[in-house]
């Protein structure tokens, strides 16, 4: 285990990347997906005040810069309006779901239910992201991802107490933050390397 004020060091590790992904949407390099932006930042920053109100301290700050990233992406896309992916159906269907696990929360006021709800809403807030990281990671900047996996993983090695509250988020953050990871910066190679073999 290591010092919880490590966690800061990931706070500023998720700032870095998500203000570059910030920067790569004004330059019309990446293109987020609203609905997966939005609910991104929203069910964070409810797993956030659930997490406070269980006691977990310092390592909530993880679960805040979580959402705060992706509220100031969101608010960079309407500034450039060339860099916003087109939403569709799926990601509708995704985002109601989403919606639908927060409303739960809401109904249960639990801490540990707000979580585990909040990780849910957020996984599906997810889906239309990796679909899309899939299919076209060029529309996308690794960097936020990459960062979010590393700050996670600090957090986790904070934990001296492993309840639910304390690892279900960072746990969560890690997985899909390196699944995005892997899909923006390893996809592309593959899909050169396809292409090369046609060609020939």
């Amino acid at each position: 285990m290591i010092s919880d004020k490590f966690v800061i060091l990931g706070a500023v590790l998720n700032l870095m990347g998500s203000s570059r992904y910030v920067w790569d949407v004004l330059k019309g390099r990446a293109k987020p997906n609203r609905v997966t932006f939005f609910l991104w930042a929203l069910a964070p920053l409810i797993a956030f005040g659930a997490e406070i109100h269980e006691g977990v301290g310092l390592r909530s700050l993880m679960t805040f810069m979580v959402g705060f990233g992706p509220l100031i992406i969101l608010l960079a896309s309407f500034l450039n309006r060339g860099s916003v992916w087109k939403i569709t159906t799926f990601d509708i269907v995704c985002g109601i779901l989403s919606l639908l696990g927060l409303l739960l929360w809401l109904i249960t006021r639990h801490g540990n239910v707000a979580i585990f709800f909040s990780i849910l809403a957020d996984g599906l807030a997810a889906l239309p992201t990796v679909v899309k990281s899939y299919h076209h990671p060029e529309t996308e900047s690794y960097l936020v991802y990459l960062n979010g996996a590393i700050s996670a993983a600090i957090t986790l090695l904070t934990i001296n107490n492993w309840t639910f509250a304390n690892y279900g988020f960072p746990l969560y953050i890690l997985v899909i933050c390196a699944i995005l990871f892997v899909l923006i910066k390893l996809r592309p190679q593959k899909t050169i390397i396809a292409k090369q073999t046609d060609d020939t």
